[in-house]
């Protein structure tokens, strides 16, 4: 018998789940309150008394949090989603703890972590140039792949260069971080990735949100507060990871050209996933490279490695490269994983035909929902799609129940979308199967009635 079950007797299961997220929902805001403005602990009554919360880590406020949160998640009989153990290369499937599952928890779009091709490349790079370049790019850290790889990315989106970084989140962080200063305005679709935000705080700017991809609302903004800042920056996604939707590209390129400001795309989610060729949000929309001032995206995702890029103008490029902290700093990528990543791009231009499949997936795997009647918010079916639960308790016993029937699949919790926002999140890739997409769709659908 659950602690639940001992605790509470005499109640229905719903109403025990509710009671104990309320009780949750009570401790984190007696933790909140128990520091005052800005999160600082209240004064001790006693002076020169040091706090304990000031120099214990089982004490910090972040912390106590999370220990609330599991002790709530350990009540109510919900297992931890995080940190499987995957014994493979996860595609469209993988495997944990000796059993094969079929996988929507991973970004392997297109199949290029475990093409041949890509593992031949990763193991020739370090054969000839070791496992790291073992110091900054700047100073003895360069070598010929990276170069090849920044010119094949510049190529890619049309523009003059290109410049990769070690980490996909840094890459925003560092980008926009050094680039923009206290005088300068950083607007951003409300739902952006947190290196976005992180990068905005690091620059010390205004940050100002503006609703989803309401690039009126934008418009609005820019009339108001345009001339009150110097460089103005505005921050979309080309597909928003969470929701599997995209912006109207070309509305965001007027509005930035009206009012003199920088547009920066994250094509985190995009490249590989849109357009004919997998080109990214460009290529849907049929704009030129120079439409958009900062191209940025990952390497870990299409590409099969690790890492990030930014691709623009050579003054751009060779500013970050001399300058910006976050690569100036940072010791160069290891060859074998610029190598993968550059044979993927390669194998994304050979092979077409996986960007079709992958479109198809997307598509049918929307449709097969809807049908059944599952909320898929705003998802336009590419690569990524969402089943909103507006319950994080009803998203977690999801994702455990269809690991248990073989479907692995990560529940998104409060806070990192709105409770009712709460929901499971499928990455869909070229490798999944019509009989898996539906085999998917009728187990949820059977759990969820």
């Amino acid at each position: 018998m659950s602690n639940a079950k001992k605790g509470l007797p005499g109640l229905s299961a719903s109403i025990k789940d509710k009671l104990i997220q309320q009780a949750l929902e009570r401790k984190l805001r007696q933790a909140g309150q128990e520091h005052g403005p800005r999160g600082m602990p209240r004064p001790s009554a006693r002076k020169n008394v040091i706090p304990e919360e000031f120099y214990r880590f089982d004490l910090h406020p972040g912390y106590r949090q999370l220990r609330i949160m599991n002790e709530g998640a350990s009540r109510m009989g919900v297992r931890s989603p995080f940190f499987k153990l995957h014994e493979g290369t996860a595609g469209a499937e993988t495997r944990i703890g000796g059993k094969t599952y079929v996988n929507y928890a991973s970004y392997n779009y297109l199949g290029m972590s475990g093409d041949p091709i890509v593992h031949q490349a990763a193991r020739q790079a370090m054969e000839r140039y070791g496992t790291s370049v073992s110091a900054s790019r700047l100073v003895s850290g360069e070598r010929p792949i990276h170069r090849e790889l920044e010119r094949a990315l510049a190529e890619v989106y049309e523009v003059e260069d290109a410049i990769t970084f070690v980490s996909g989140h840094a890459t925003n962080v560092s980008a926009i971080g050094y680039l923009f200063g206290p005088r300068d305005l950083i607007l951003h679709d409300e739902f952006i990735h947190n290196s976005v935000l992180q990068g905005a705080q690091l620059s010390g700017a205004r940050r100002l949100p503006f609703p989803h991809n309401d690039w009126a609302a934008l418009d609005a903004i820019l009339e108001d507060q345009r001339y009150q800042f110097e460089r103005v920056l505005i921050v979309l996604e080309g597909i928003y990871s969470m929701d599997g939707d995209f912006p109207d590209l070309p509305r965001f390129v007027d509005i930035k050209r009206r009012h003199k400001a920088f547009l920066m795309v994250d094509e985190a989610h995009s490249l590989g996933v849109m357009g004919k060729r997998g080109y990214g949000i460009r290529e849907h929309f049929g704009l030129a490279g120079k439409d958009v001032d900062i191209w940025m995206g990952t390497l870990s995702k299409t590409l099969a490695g690790c890492g990030g890029y930014i691709a623009g103008e050579t003054a751009l490029i060779e500013h970050l490269k001399f300058l910006a902290p976050g690569f100036l700093y940072s010791v160069g990528m290891p060859p074998s994983v610029a190598a993968a990543s550059l044979a993927a791009l390669r194998r994304m231009q050979e092979l077409p035909e996986r960007v079709a499949t992958l479109q198809a997936r997307g598509k049918r795997f929307l449709e097969l929902a809807q049908a059944a009647g599952i909320d898929t918010g705003s998802s336009a079916g590419l690569a990524v799609v969402p089943a909103i639960t507006q319950s994080s308790l009803k998203a977690a016993r999801l994702s455990s129940a269809l690991f248990e029937r073989g479907i692995n699949v990560q529940p998104i919790l409060y806070p990192a979308v709105p409770e009712k926002s709460a929901r499971l999140r499928f990455f869909i890739s070229s490798l999944h199967t019509e009989p898996q997409l539906r085999q998917t769709i009728d187990t949820l659908s059977s759990l969820v009635a």
